[in-house]
């Protein structure tokens, strides 16, 4: 089984900066991609950026420039670092890795983590 918690969320006045952490444990043979959703209250969840193993990232448009996605290989953990924060970011932060383990691979969640941005 596969574990992924995020920590680092919180509350923030706008312009401010936040640095989100998942740290990926179990039992992990490769992580070949590791992403970060958000849900904001009344919407559906959406990708806000993503970085495959060969360190290419995307990320979303409402985002570039701000947000930088990050990821230490050798600790199974990866980062969102968040700049010039909105009222707009506020949202619960997902991450998202494609692992493959004993079993095959698969696709796992952590339990999200909540930002807001306001004065």
């Amino acid at each position: 089984q596969v574990q992924l918690v995020e920590s680092g969320g919180g509350l923030v006045q706008p312009g401010g900066s936040l640095r989100l952490s998942c740290v990926a444990s179990g039992s992990i043979f490769s992580i070949n991609a590791m992403a970060w959703y958000r849900q904001a209250p009344g919407k559906e969840r959406e990708l806000v950026a993503r970085i495959i193993s060969g360190g290419t990232t995307n990320y979303a448009d409402s985002v570039k420039g701000r947000f930088t996605i990050s990821r230490d290989n050798a600790k199974n953990t990866f980062y969102l670092q968040m700049n010039s924060l909105k009222p707009e970011d506020t949202a619960v932060y997902y991450c998202n890795a494609g692992v493959t383990g004993p079993t095959g691979w698969r696709i796992y969640w952590g339990q999200g983590t909540q930002v807001t941005v306001s004065s």
